[in-house]
């Protein structure tokens, strides 16, 4: 039986685990699809770049028939490979308007005798709506902030194991948000893809609650934070976090240190027009040496501090809450944070 759903009734499928494959070319699903979808192109790039020009000269019935051509020899593999996913009799498909590709994928599993095959009415496009609307609305948030090596991703972590609701940006954007911050990281995935990772993971937050976020730039690595998300957690109470340069030094260093000094070396050098060619020799120098903890007192104080405290300094100062602490135990910090807002809560 074929169902077409609306978007909202569609990711309810989708959260509860009915598989979904998604049928557009390669292409368009690496540039961006619903999070734990599977590809399973009905053609491939060459042949959607195809069927479209032949769309567009011959019409409709002339590219539905090269369309058939192209797609029958792997019918079968489509329907063996929907079986294997299949495993409670569902199948969810969508394409990039809910029209001929998911269609006539639907019609085959139908034929071919899986009970319930979902549709998705618009397609991606209306998926990629509901992303880019879901960013204008607003949510109870607090920003987690402090200067590089103060293991502010860490500490949210620990606030999650409290209990807390958290989004961890760097997490999604396969970025630390540095010169530094790919390294160790997997590839970045496209802006487009960011923005659906970042859809899906607030919709398991209840916005009712307070959800706590890292501080970022409006660029975390090559991603750009979208902009009615970036103003909106602008405006959200932000804890900025102060511990002893001793303790940043050594986080850092045991972040970094085994990364391989050829790609310190590149980072370092990504930043020299801002750190300067005199300080960028000497962190060069005792990278060489491998004085791992003189390259990030060099860094810390020439570049880092700085521009953390130009960036501070540009918000509101009522939303900013200084808090220092005298080690920079993760457990200790989120704790005493939770505390702050319980009793502001009380209050």
């Amino acid at each position: 039986m074929i169902t077409r759903l609306e978007i909202e009734n569609f990711i309810e499928l989708v959260e509860r685990g009915v598989p979904v494959i998604d049928t557009r070319s390669p292409a368009e699903y690496a540039q961006g699809h619903l999070p734990g979808s599977i590809n399973m192109p009905l053609f491939n790039n060459e042949e959607r770049a195809e069927i479209g020009t032949l769309y567009k000269q011959a019409g409709k019935q002339a590219a539905v028939m090269r369309g058939l051509e192209i797609a029958g020899p792997s019918l079968r593999c489509f329907v063996e490979q929907a079986a294997g996913l299949s495993k409670k009799g569902e199948i969810a498909l969508l394409c990039w308007r809910g029209g001929m590709r998911s269609g006539a994928m639907a019609w085959l599993y139908d034929t071919a005798g899986i009970d319930h095959i979902y549709v998705l009415n618009g397609g991606y496009k209306r998926f990629r709506q509901s992303v880019i609307q879901s960013f204008e609305q607003p949510f109870h948030k607090v920003l987690v902030s402090g200067k590089t090596g103060t293991g502010k991703t860490l500490i949210l972590y620990k606030l999650e194991d409290l209990g807390a609701q958290v989004i961890d940006l760097e997490k999604l954007a396969h970025h630390k948000g540095s010169a530094f911050g790919g390294i160790g990281e997997p590839p970045q995935p496209t802006n487009e893809h960011f923005e659906n990772r970042l859809f899906m993971a607030m919709r398991l937050l209840d916005r009712e609650k307070l959800v706590w976020i890292e501080d970022e730039s409006r660029h975390i690595g090559r991603i750009k934070l979208p902009d009615a998300f970036f103003n909106e957690i602008r405006k959200g109470k932000t804890y900025f976090i102060e511990v002893p340069e001793e303790y940043r030094i050594c986080r850092l260093v045991n972040d970094y240190a085994q990364s391989g000094d050829n790609m310190l070396a590149e980072a370092i050098g990504r930043i020299e027009r801002k750190l300067g060619g005199l300080q960028t020799k000497l962190c060069l120098e005792a990278l060489a040496q491998k004085k791992y903890e003189t390259v990030a007192e060099l860094l810390l104080r020439h570049y880092y501090d700085k521009l953390y405290t130009n960036l501070i300094q540009k918000r509101l100062p009522s939303t900013v809450h200084h808090l220092r602490f005298s080690d920079a135990d993760p457990l200790k910090i989120a704790t005493h944070l939770l505390a702050l807002e319980n009793v502001e809560k009380q209050t």
